[in-house]
């Protein structure tokens, strides 16, 4: 089966909220996994400490990546993505507020794969969630997940 897990890293409980009820209104069935800040960011996509558990915290299709976060922001979390060799090709999608050159030149210097403005419609919140899940998770072919990061 496909992998269909999404990890959020998003810190406002509102905005987790509304994409979540996007998921649902879309239909879309995807696991979604919710990380409040950037450091709890890396230690579920390197299985570490409460998530060293592989079947309850699987490894992402994609990571959906807030910028403006808690102890460590979405531009350091991505950058400590791209220098790691076990993580360096996952798919990440900053999802945001910030429409700043240069906070969308830095994710771009920083190889996101993705920049995008979170709607502040419900409707069109609703449209993004279905074409995220339309490519990232049924038209995009990803490499495979790392061997560290399989179920143990």
């Amino acid at each position: 089966m496909q992998n269909r897990v999404i990890l959020l890293a998003e810190d406002d409980e509102d905005e987790v909220f509304l994409l979540k009820r996007s998921l649902n209104k879309t239909g879309s069935e995807v696991n979604l996994q919710v990380v409040s800040d950037g450091e709890q960011a890396l230690a579920y996509l390197k299985a570490e400490g409460k998530y060293a558990d592989r079947q309850q915290y699987p490894f992402p299709s994609f990571l959906l990546l807030d910028l403006c976060m808690p102890r460590m922001d979405g531009l350091e979390v991505l950058a400590a993505i791209r220098d790691d060799p076990s993580l360096t090709r996952l798919i990440v999608v900053v999802f945001t507020c910030s429409e700043q050159h240069d906070d969308i030149c830095r994710a771009s210097d920083l190889h996101a794969n993705s920049y995008l403005l979170k709607p502040s419609d419900l409707n069109a919140l609703d449209d993004l969630v279905m074409k995220l899940d339309g490519y990232w998770l049924s038209l995009n072919h990803r490499a495979p997940c790392p061997p560290e990061c399989q179920p143990n």
